[in-house]
């Protein structure tokens, strides 16, 4: 799926702005985060020097961060007032159900270690919607995201820049 949403977002903005750009792009929306925009920056796809791209998608993966932190739980309840929204409330608070008890159990590691592991349906958007709904302290919830994000960049720039750098 992150394979189709990168080469959604790379064929509608490809030639138009800057790869950089894309991939800051990229690693702000949920779902592709760092590890799509790293992807996309490969050499494998647009071909942008890890140096350009790293602090690009650092960054644009903890921007939002502190918006979800400080107002995902509000919207949640608005969601959940709205006659058509009810389901999306619902499905966002059985994903931090089913995330809670690994971040409950290990606190603000388990936090890190939940953001910056990158697999499916983890990373800093849904570990700071966990965190808020768990009303973790908010500077602690982006310092363990922030760590999560450095220790992600870390493995997906292994991933992006050396194992798929080297095939292309």
């Amino acid at each position: 799926m992150a394979e189709k949403l990168i080469s959604f977002f790379m064929s509608i903005f490809a030639g138009k702005i800057d790869s950089g750009i894309l991939c800051f792009i990229i690693s702000l929306f949920p779902i592709l985060e760092l590890r799509g925009g790293l992807l996309a920056a490969s050499p494998a796809f647009l071909d942008v020097p890890l140096v350009h791209a790293l602090p690009l998608c650092i960054i644009g993966n903890l921007l939002p961060i502190p918006f979800v932190l400080l107002l995902i739980e509000k919207i949640i309840i608005l969601l959940e007032k709205g006659k058509h929204t009810g389901s999306i409330a619902g499905w966002l608070r059985a994903k931090v159900d089913k995330n809670k008890a690994q971040i409950e159990k290990y606190g603000f590691w388990g936090l890190v270690l939940f953001v910056g592991i990158p697999l499916p349906g983890t990373g800093a958007w849904t570990g700071s919607l966990v965190a808020a709904l768990l009303h973790m302290s908010f500077k602690k919830s982006f310092a363990a995201c922030v760590l999560g994000v450095l220790m992600a960049s870390l493995i997906m720039c292994i991933v992006s820049y050396g194992i798929l750098g080297f095939f292309a």
